[in-house]
């Protein structure tokens, strides 16, 4: 990032970014040759200060871990920590248990302490930090289900050691702490910790006060324990369970058998660069490197995997259950993840890809109604955002050859939710008479300002979003179609591809939108495409506007090209989308589309459903423009740096779009077993398959200048098209590129 661009930041967040700058790109370990490894491009700090909404977490954790912890603030500018986590039990939630250290027997004691601190280094497996006018060194380091901290105490007072639960107890026995916490739903996280010295007290910790006791129960029930003044050095260890705290115990046991944090944090080393290593990239540029790993980290935050020695507890319905050898995944916001997380997942962890699908089984059998969910957590599946995309996850899996899990099970799930429960974004309730009008017309009827509600279904927050669904559950009916075909459903497959055609209906010939109607069938008239619809849209749209959702049929491109007038109408609009202003000052557009940030016009870099616009010239005869595009703007808005994420990265929803079009292709439409083929930014990528072979990617020149495709060979022939098939990926070989500054207009354009 040039500092000639910081000038609106104040001096404060300039020098913090010069500082992270500096240690994210010079302050790396190396392997024993003096090489940097994966996980040393990390920076997890990308994005921990956001545009407008939620900052992007430097979170500490393994691959698709149970344990995931991150500092307790608000974000890299926040002056003090709030204690040290534990567990955060789900993205973007604050920790379960807060743990509290205390150097000073003067020190008024509270539940959870906070803290002025320095000198935080935190990289995916470990975090350090000085808490300054304590003057306690801190050190983790974390396993899957259990972790390790290390804490020196400066000066002469005894170590005091707080633990809490915000909602549940606490309780010593033996020389371990065990607690739980409510997290809701009728679900429970569970603690066990033990210490390399023995308390000499132990407390439990009233209206600010210690109090004689070994158990505390309620809000903020906490423990306060007192060390011998000779203690300087402690160390806890720790495991995490949702089953009970006696697999908390037993999972503790099984990872973490030793106080020795060091080893830990190799272990934890190692564990990443595995992970990381599927994908290895070569070239000049290290920032590229730093973005495209830090990107491929963020990838693997969720879903996690919550199998305990072959047990899991569900949030769906209660229970604890046998995983039946099939690791039970949760924790993936699935509006935003099937879009290219998922995908990704299916072309480098395809057998991870068929356990979280089977998990979506898992629980549709487990709620009250066979539906497949559509934000599963840790708690249950909380029924958020519109549409009911898990259907995509599935096709897709299919397509690219997943078949290890129970599909026809899947179908009726997927089925289920798109036909029985209600298409009202934010709710789990039955279909009502707004979903009978859908399937009467084939739209989702808009309210015209001023009308009120009718429909029960509907959230009052986040209305009826009437194109945003009909558009939605037109691609997620056509997925349900392709299904219905491969599993011999024929009747089911002639509906529902027939129903995949109803974004038509809200098609404005004249202006080339998408644009609401009425339940008489008139569009709602006058409309403005940028403002209308409340805040987030929500009245009509869902989060961005009508610049966005003109682009949202994913399954049938060509005829969205026919429907605007063919190719150069086509790109004519998208270009369009790219130039128009805001149309309002900073201040009163975002004030009322919050979401919609990352902007270069109208377009959104910041949120998913912008994710495949880019990539649309392909299909256009206008491939150039979408290598154009897909350069600047990962460069404008993906940055190694504190701003470095333009909007909500929702554990990989943003991250993916950036690892696939790093390597240089992007699956435009989940469940078509293709890519759309972008601008490569290295000069050699390798992915490592599950099936024994690589594919390598090989860009000769390419630079940020040379962004345009010159020419390209599959396997040594001449590849003229900006498509390739997943058989091909998966075949193995080399796809090549010659990169150049101009642009080559010929190349890439759909044969006549």
């Amino acid at each position: 990032m040039h500092l000639s661009k910081l000038s609106t930041l104040n001096k404060g967040w300039l020098k913090a970014l010069v500082i992270i700058q500096f240690l994210s790109v010079t302050s790396y370990s190396t392997d024993l040759y003096g090489q940097k490894t994966e996980v040393d491009y990390v920076n997890p700090y990308m994005g921990n200060i956001s545009h407008l909404l939620v900052p992007t977490y430097p979170t500490i954790h393994l691959p698709n871990s149970l344990l995931r912890v991150y500092p307790e603030r608000g974000d890299f500018t926040s002056d003090r920590i709030q204690g040290l986590p534990l567990i955060v039990t789900s993205h973007r939630g604050s920790s379960a248990f807060n743990l509290s250290p205390i150097n000073d027997n003067n020190k008024a004691l509270r539940p959870v302490l906070q803290y002025s601190y320095d000198q935080e280094q935190i990289n995916p497996y470990s975090y350090s930090v000085y808490l300054d006018q304590d003057q306690i060194a801190v050190d983790f380091a974390v396993s899957h289900q259990s972790a390790i901290y290390k804490l020196h105490f400066e000066g002469k007072d005894n170590p005091q050691l707080v633990f809490n639960s915000r909602r549940g107890e606490m309780k010593w026995s033996g020389n371990a702490i065990s607690g739980s916490q409510d997290i809701g739903n009728r679900t429970k996280v569970y603690l066990y910790a033990e210490f390399d010295q023995k308390p000499q007290e132990i407390s439990i910790l009233k209206d600010g006060n210690k109090t004689a006791g070994h158990e505390a129960t309620g809000n903020q029930a906490a423990i306060v324990l007192s060390f011998n003044p000779n203690s300087r050095v402690l160390h806890v260890r720790y495991g995490i369970s949702f089953i009970d705290e006696k697999q908390a115990q037993a999972n503790l046991n099984r990872e973490i058998k030793h106080y020795d944090l060091e080893k830990v944090k190799e272990q934890g080393k190692a564990v990443w660069n595995k992970a990381l290593g599927k994908l290895k990239v070569e070239g000049k540029n290290e920032n590229d490197k730093n973005i495209f790993y830090t990107s491929l980290y963020r990838t693997f935050e969720r879903p996690v995997n919550i199998s305990e020695d072959g047990r899991y507890f569900s949030g769906f319905d209660g229970k604890v259950h046998d995983d039946e050898g099939t690791s039970f995944f949760t924790d993936d916001w699935i509006w935003d993840s099937y879009r290219a997380h998922h995908p990704l997942n299916v072309l480098i962890e395809p057998s991870k890809e068929a356990k979280i699908l089977q998990s979506f089984v898992r629980m549709s059998e487990q709620m009250d109604q066979f539906w497949l969910p559509t934000f599963p957590e840790i708690n249950g599946d909380s029924r958020r955002m519109n549409s009911n995309h898990g259907v995509a996850a599935l096709l897709d899996a299919y397509e690219k050859g997943i078949r290890n899990f129970d599909y026809q099970s899947a179908y009726r799930a997927a089925k289920g939710a798109i036909t029985e429960k209600t298409l009202a974004p934010w709710s789990g309730k039955p279909a009502g008479k707004m979903d009978q009008f859908f399937v009467d017309n084939g739209y989702i009827p808009a309210l015209r300002p001023g009308e009120e509600e009718t429909y029960p279904e509907v959230h009052s927050f986040e209305k009826r979003q009437p194109v945003a669904v009909t558009l939605g559950t037109s691609y997620d009916l056509w997925c349900l179609a392709q299904l219905a075909k491969h599993l011999g459903h024929q009747k089911d497959y002639e509906l529902f591809i027939k129903q995949s055609f109803n974004y038509r209906n809200l098609f404005n010939e004249k202006t080339k939108f998408f644009h609401p109607k009425d339940a008489n069938g008139q569009f709602i008239e006058p409309f403005d495409y940028v403002f209308a619809g409340g805040q987030g849209a929500r009245g009509y749209y869902g989060e961005n506007n009508a610049w966005i959702y003109r682009w949202d049929v994913q399954h049938n491109i060509p005829d969205l090209i026919q429907l605007m007038g063919g190719n150069e109408s086509f790109v004519k609009n998208l270009d369009d989308m790219f130039v128009q202003s805001l149309g309002k000052s900073k201040f009163d557009f975002y004030q009322q589309l919050p979401d919609h940030t990352g902007n270069v016009g109208q377009f959104s870099m910041a949120n998913e459903p912008s994710l495949h616009i880019p990539y649309l010239y392909n299909y256009a005869d206008a491939a150039w423009m979408t290598q154009k595009r897909i350069k600047t703007l990962i460069k404008q808005w993906f940055r190694n740096d504190l701003m470095g994420v333009p909007g909500d990265e929702d554990g990989g929803g943003l991250s993916s779009f950036v690892v696939f079009s790093q390597l240089g292709f992007y699956p435009v439409t989940p469940g078509s077993p293709t890519y759309s083929i972008g601008s490569p930014f290295f000069e050699k990528a390798s992915i490592k398959l599950e099936n024994g072979k690589t594919f390598t990617v090989i860009a000769k020149n390419t630079s940020d200048i040379n962004k345009y495709i010159q020419s390209a060979k599959l396997n040594g022939k001449p590849l003229d098209q900006a498509l390739i098939s997943h058989e091909d990926l998966l075949k193995g070989g080399t796809l090549e590129f010659i990169m150049g500054d101009k642009a080559n207009k010929n190349w890439g354009k759909i044969p006549k």
